[in-house]
């Protein structure tokens, strides 16, 4: 133990505290004072010293009184007490000791012998297990006088005050039956009325004591107690009779026995509680470790579920982007095959009327030239278109790469419509963009969300007489691209399934039904919206807002 300890001294003189507090703060300690007993376990309840020095003689409650009730917790029973006493009786000494103080010095033994006794005492200190905290039920033990103020006792009441009890006075029983209500007192010394033969006051106790439970004891005080009286008061439910005539000390020894009895009980209760609550946080802990384990085992299981289904979906978006392009180059191969028919066609014809036109004369020469020409200028107009597919392909296959970049979104739009011509057939498209083109985005939005609802629609409205109009702008901080048609519309019990992977009202093997879900996600990615409404055509209108800054 170190020099630094905290002595809790309790004197109540302040001339023999001064000293005593020097001496000790010159050795090295650190020093609390108290002037009474009942002030020390007030603070002995907040914080716990390495060590009491106690006097015996103090007010109200004496030294030795202040041991025992420190001595009745787990809390405080091995903390060490030092007694101090200006008698040099032995029997003093005998009474020190005998409340459970571990060494008695008397003060005229100096300065040096009662610093020794300290640092004995706290040598012989085993460390006490973290976490004790104050000792919270540290008190004295409280007892009830019911009496009529006529019969009272003020020397019986000074003599256990003396002996450590805190005891009030009550004159009325309802005050008695309220104590055992609220468990506010350890014991209830009830002066028995000599009209009251039968014990009918101690029995009416007993009985509430009985119906809360409560383990307060009950002793009846009466003027003499023959064995037949006190048989009675036992029976009537008291946990002892005693004979205020009879020797007071004899008087004292009976109310202590009772009382810590009682108090035994509680500390008894509350460490079969304390032990209760142990066992509970322990099942608790483990049942927690057991589902975190289990909650571990099954995350993992999840993880490695979420990995194999979003392997799974972009299989799925791949294949499906795949089947696209399929049906796109297609479109295209028609598109560039047209041109170059009739460019072969006009170069076969280009090259006759070169040749004829060698051996012919003037006149015929040049109406062959003028043909030649006429087929050169339609050769032209093929290699133009193809050429205007060529580059669309090439800047849809530039924004297909997935990176973020800015991109202008109606040039974008314009080359996607290009390529969806085939499909388009003689469908009305009309284009109606506004001031704001550039969007920082990924190319999906435009080859992935716009184609889709494009193609889709191309395939619901009318061949003949069908119409789409395309539109962009921008409105309160987002893009938005809008896209119309006058087909049949989708009904409203079907658009909230409309982006859901595989779902499709198209014909078995006309679809894949993952369209839409693609272009679902790319909007999301990008943190936008897309909704369905009703065009003023008639038919669906798809709505998708982008932040126009991401």
């Amino acid at each position: 133990m170190s020099e630094d300890a905290a002595i809790l001294l309790i004197e109540d003189s302040d001339t023999q505290a001064l000293q005593l507090r020097r001496m000790f703060e010159r050795a090295g300690f650190r020093i609390d004072r108290t002037r009474d007993a009942e002030s020390a376990l007030e603070a002995l309840n907040h914080s716990r010293p390495d060590l009491l020095v106690v006097d015996y003689r103090l007010p109200g409650m004496n030294g030795d009184e202040l041991v025992r009730i420190v001595r009745q917790t787990n809390a405080t029973r091995t903390l060490p007490i030092l007694m101090l006493t200006g008698d040099d009786a032995s029997d003093v000494e005998r009474q020190g000791l005998d409340s459970g103080a571990n060494a008695y010095v008397p003060k005229s033994g100096g300065g040096e012998l009662i610093v020794s006794r300290v640092r004995a005492l706290l040598r012989q200190v085993r460390a006490r297990p973290t976490g004790d905290g104050p000792a919270a039920s540290l008190r004295q033990a409280r007892l009830l006088l019911l009496a009529p103020p006529a019969q009272s006792s003020d020397h019986m009441v000074s003599q256990l005050v003396a002996e450590g009890y805190h005891v009030v006075h009550v004159a009325g029983v309802d005050d008695a039956l309220a104590a055992i209500d609220t468990e506010s007192a350890d014991g209830i010394l009830v002066v028995q009325p000599r009209n009251d033969a039968p014990f009918a006051l101690s029995a009416m106790l007993d009985a509430r004591r009985t119906e809360r439970a409560s383990g307060m004891a009950l002793v009846a005080l009466t003027d003499d107690a023959d064995p037949a009286t006190i048989l009675a008061g036992l029976a009537a439910g008291a946990d002892d009779v005693v004979s205020r005539g009879r020797d007071s000390d004899m008087l004292l020894v009976r109310i202590r026995a009772i009382v810590r009895r009682k108090l035994a009980r509680d500390e008894e209760a509350a460490g079969v509680a304390r032990e209760q609550a142990q066992a509970i946080a322990l099942a608790q802990a483990r049942a927690e470790a057991d589902s975190a384990e289990r909650l571990a085992r099954a995350n993992a299981e999840l993880a490695g579920a979420n990995a194999l289904l979003r392997e799974t979906q972009a299989q799925l978006v791949q294949s499906a982007k795949m089947a696209s392009l399929g049906e796109l180059v297609a479109g295209i191969a028609h598109e560039i095959n047209n041109p170059l028919a009739f460019i072969l066609a006009h170069q076969a014809t280009v090259e006759r009327a070169v040749a004829n036109a060698a051996s012919a004369d003037e006149v015929t020469r040049a109406a062959l030239l003028t043909k030649a020409a006429d087929r050169l200028q339609s050769i032209r107009s093929g290699l133009t278109r193809i050429q205007e597919l060529v580059v669309k392909l090439r800047r849809f296959s530039r924004l297909d790469d997935g990176e973020v970049s800015l991109i202008d979104i109606p040039d974008a739009i314009d080359a996607v419509l290009t390529l969806l011509a085939p499909r388009l057939g003689s469908v009305t498209v009309v284009r109606d963009y506004g001031p704001v083109r550039n969007l920082e985005c990924s190319g999906a939005l435009v080859n992935q969300v716009v184609m889709n609802i494009v193609a889709n629609a191309a395939d619901a409205v009318d061949p003949a007489h069908g119409r789409i109009v395309v539109m962009t702008g921008a409105a309160d901080g987002m893009f938005f691209i809008r896209i119309e048609d006058n087909g049949p519309g989708i009904p409203e019990d079907r658009r909230e399934r409309i982006f859901e992977p595989f779902f499709t009202t198209k014909d078995v093997g006309a679809g894949t039904g993952l369209g839409l879900a693609i272009a679902y996600g790319v909007v999301r990615s990008h943190g936008g919206t897309i909704t369905i409404d009703s065009a003023r055509q008639g038919g669906a209108c798809f709505t998708i807002r982008i932040p126009e800054r991401p």
